[in-house]
């Protein structure tokens, strides 16, 4: 239990192609703006909706807002895949393997005085699975169709967080490309 806490607590450093250079607390990566590896999911049903989650509301910033279906860092050694089915289970209840679609890098000061700054491996999956989300990571949940989804955003910025804002058209074209290659 010991070393999965010390896991869930350091974030790979990385530099701007991705090499890992160093390990640090989160808090600390956080406070001071560093570079880190990090995944992010986004999820969507077999009708077009995405599946998003409203953050609890003791996440330690963006407490509250609503974002991508799950999001985290992998730990040291760990694959960004299998960091992205892995949380999607901690977090979502949900199974199934999700494909990477690109990687996204930004930096956005955020509430608490954080700084989120992330070399970001972004991933997809289709999944007509009902999430049964932890209650420790997500206060809520819902199916959002992508316009419906576009137009709140643009009436209420103030209730995503800023990566998700930053990031929902892009993923919005990976997601119509691969919907276009199923069928």
């Amino acid at each position: 239990m010991k070393e999965d806490q010390t896991k869930q607590n350091v974030v790979i450093l990385v530099d701007e192609h991705d090499n890992e250079i160093g390990l640090m607390p989160k808090m600390e990566a956080h406070v001071k703006g560093k570079l880190h590896r990090a995944i992010s999911v986004f999820a969507y049903d077999s009708e077009g909706n995405w599946i998003i989650q409203q953050r609890a509301n003791d996440k330690y910033h963006s407490q509250g807002l609503w974002s991508n279906t799950c999001c985290s860092h992998p730990y040291q050694n760990e694959i960004s895949k299998e960091a992205a089915s892995r949380r999607l289970i901690e977090e979502m209840g949900m199974s199934g393997t999700p494909s990477k679609v690109f990687n996204f890098k930004y930096k956005a000061e955020l509430d608490n005085n954080l700084i989120e700054h992330e070399l970001d491996h972004i991933f997809i999956l289709q999944t007509d699975e009902t999430p049964k989300p932890n209650p420790d990571e997500v206060q809520n949940w819902k199916k959002i169709k992508f316009n419906r989804l576009q137009e709140d955003i643009g009436l209420h910025p103030e209730n995503y967080t800023e990566w998700f804002k930053m990031l929902f058209q892009e993923v919005q074209s990976h997601i119509i490309k691969s919907t276009t290659l199923v069928k």
